[in-house]
């Protein structure tokens, strides 16, 4: 029999935590899924590393920085011109937070 890493019922509790729903079929099917993925995991834990360096990406990449040049901006006019609704230069919105 296959070790489980991962239960039907911790799935559930992390289904719960990212409000998301599934029928029963899915569950099933999602815990299968993760199971494989963290018994594969358990291999490349296996795997010596202790030569390599560690690093962030598997490729070495560069950073694509642009030169940070000073440009024309909208005029708050002309920004807010469009606004439903303005308040002291900003615009107003309506409370999100109870």
């Amino acid at each position: 029999m296959e070790k489980m890493k991962i239960s039907k019922e911790e799935v559930a509790h992390v289904a719960h935590l990212a409000r998301l729903e599934f029928a029963e079929a899915e569950m099933e099917k999602f815990t299968a899924q993760l199971n494989d993925i963290l018994l594969y995991m358990d291999n490349l834990n296996e795997v010596d590393t202790s030569g390599v360096a560690p690093m962030t990406h598997a490729i070495a990449q560069k950073n694509a920085f642009r030169d940070d040049i000073v440009g024309s901006s909208m005029s708050p006019e002309d920004s807010l011109a469009n606004a439903p609704e303005v308040r002291g230069g900003c615009f107003q919105v309506p409370k999100v937070i109870d």
